[in-house]
């Protein structure tokens, strides 16, 4: 039996068979498309990393760019079970972490540690999470009537249809 189930911001889908088979993700930022997009962008670069040759200062690089694609679904998953004004200050930070990575992205292919198309397979999928955050900033804003506003601060929960555009 096919079920709708609502958490918070989030429709969820599960097929429900028994009570001991209920399919309903307990992290509701496992629900968001910015958070899977994320971690298939952060195992596509362990894969292109691995392929690199090591040395001290290659290594401190990899590191870091590894670091700042970590971040970006660390902050969304973090801010995702805060406060409106805290989810986007830490969605704010992921986009700035989005950044990051396109800073490593030129930088891997200045030293040429990264093909023509690693460089640019990197590049579109961070046009696009900014992209995805930016607009789940812009409907987090929208919600709340801007930054700032306190009376709702402490509401978790995002008032949309589903959250799962994002």
């Amino acid at each position: 039996m096919k079920k709708n189930i609502i958490f918070g911001p989030l429709i969820i889908k599960s097929y429900i068979m028994n009570e001991s088979n209920v399919n309903v993700s307990f992290f509701r930022f496992e629900d968001l498309r910015i958070y899977a997009k994320a971690m298939d962008y952060i195992t596509w670069l362990y894969a292109e990393i691995e392929k690199m040759t090591d040395g001290s200062a290659v290594n401190v690089l990899k590191e870091s760019f590894l670091k700042s694609a970590q971040n970006i679904a660390l902050n969304t998953a973090e801010g995702s079970s805060r406060s409106k004004t805290q989810f986007l200050y830490y969605l704010k930070m992921a986009k700035s972490s989005v950044r990051e990575c396109v800073v490593y992205t030129e930088m891997m292919s200045r030293k040429q540690l990264m093909g023509e198309e690693s460089v640019n397979y990197s590049r579109s999928q961070l046009m696009e999470l900014t992209k995805m955050i930016g607009s789940l900033i812009a409907s987090l804003q929208r919600s709340t009537g801007g930054l700032g506003r306190d009376d709702k601060e402490d509401d978790p929960f995002i008032p949309m249809a589903d959250i799962n555009n994002f």
